[in-house]
């Protein structure tokens, strides 16, 4: 099973992102800390649900108000190449304590599992064969999750990806083949829509790696390309109960004079983009974290609102810190308390013959 390369080792270049006019500040040093690995073969994650290699574990809100935290490709070994290895993408784990708390982030529960047993992946996967809609598909990786408590549902924004190895300006890079929508309604069997969003040929479409976050009546989506390669961020809204409706997502763009709703999207941001992960924090703060792939950094940024001029990047992981990471997902309940942000950080190293060292998932501690 051939494996997307991550970008930690190559970003140590240095070079800095380019960032879209006026919005151009110098990085802070670094702010958050290590707090606690969430995963891993040692762990109960694996005694108690068979996840022990996996990676992202982006966290949201579920409709009951607790957290459910989606991770990707995901193994019952500690790393991806050992033999009968149960691989599963995408599955989730959930939480009720606060990430603040003394112990840190501690599951309680698997997606689909009554108590303890095997954690399966939450909606259907090709893995490395034909998937449900006819296409070649190499798995299925997870963006975001957002939750509606008046109806109940959950949606997940994912990837379905077509190869782990187009070639690029910075080096191999993975090519998704669209941008989907699952959702439940019983909290557990996500249902994949016949909603997608196609990437180009060229692997440039930006609308590939989605983060979702609701205010009010509209749900905010920012994107960018998928394969953290150079590119624009967008940025596009819709009604909260039209999001299976493409004709109602509206665009935030510059005509020329002044930015808007309603246009083509243009770029919100430039640079070279892992996923992104933005989140609306309890005093109205928008907060915007993702690997700086030029710099080998998880940055984080805020604004007064989604469509708002967002600060310079501030630090807060270093590739020195964490050797090969990536991810850099916003828990829901930060803040902007000092050390009230709260980040999932995923690290894949592997040793100089290519043989995975450590593929897991540990929360930082951080101040915006």
């Amino acid at each position: 099973m051939k494996r997307r390369t991550f970008l930690g080792s190559i970003a140590a270049t240095g070079v800095g992102a380019a960032i879209a006019p006026g919005l151009i500040a110098p990085a802070t040093a670094q702010a958050a800390t290590w707090k606690k690995r969430v995963t891993g073969a040692d762990l109960d994650t694996n005694s108690r649900w068979q996840v022990a290699g996996t990676d992202l574990g982006i966290p949201y809100v579920l409709e009951n108000g607790s957290i459910g935290y989606l991770f990707g490709d995901t193994f019952n070994t500690p790393w991806p190449e050992q033999p009968n290895n149960d691989w599963r993408s995408p599955v989730m784990l959930r939480s009720a304590i606060h990430p603040g708390a003394a112990g840190g982030i501690v599951f309680d529960s698997a997606a689909k599992v009554a108590g303890n047993g095997r954690a399966p992946e939450i909606m259907h996967n090709g893995h490395n064969g034909i998937g449900i809609d006819g296409l070649w598909e190499v798995t299925v990786i997870p963006n975001d999750g957002i939750s509606f408590p008046e109806t109940g549902r959950q949606l997940v924004s994912y990837m379905s990806i077509e190869n782990w190895n187009s070639a690029g300006p910075n080096g191999p890079q993975w090519k998704s083949r669209y941008a989907g929508l699952a959702y439940t309604d019983n909290g557990n069997d996500f249902v994949r829509t016949n909603l997608k969003w196609f990437n180009s040929g060229d692997n440039l479409d930006p609308f590939q790696m989605w983060t979702m976050q609701r205010d009010g009546d509209w749900v905010y989506v920012f994107s960018v390309r998928s394969g953290r390669q150079d590119g624009p961020m967008m940025l596009r809204r819709v009604p909260w109960e039209r999001m299976f409706s493409p004709e109602a997502y509206e665009g935030w763009g510059w005509n020329g004079s002044n930015w808007g709703w309603g246009r083509p999207c243009s770029p919100i941001l430039n640079g070279r983009f892992g996923e992104p992960s933005v989140r609306r924090l309890e005093d109205g703060t928008w907060a915007m974290a993702y690997l700086n792939c030029a710099t080998g950094n998880i940055v984080t940024r805020t604004a007064a609102g989604p469509d708002q001029v967002w600060t310079g990047e501030k630090v807060q992981v270093t590739f020195a810190q964490e050797p090969a990471l990536y991810g850099g997902f916003i828990h829901p309940w930060s803040t902007k308390a000092a050390n009230g942000l709260h980040l999932m950080v995923s690290k894949w190293t592997r040793d100089p013959a290519g043989h995975s060292t450590a593929y897991h998932v540990s929360q930082y501690a951080g101040s915006l």
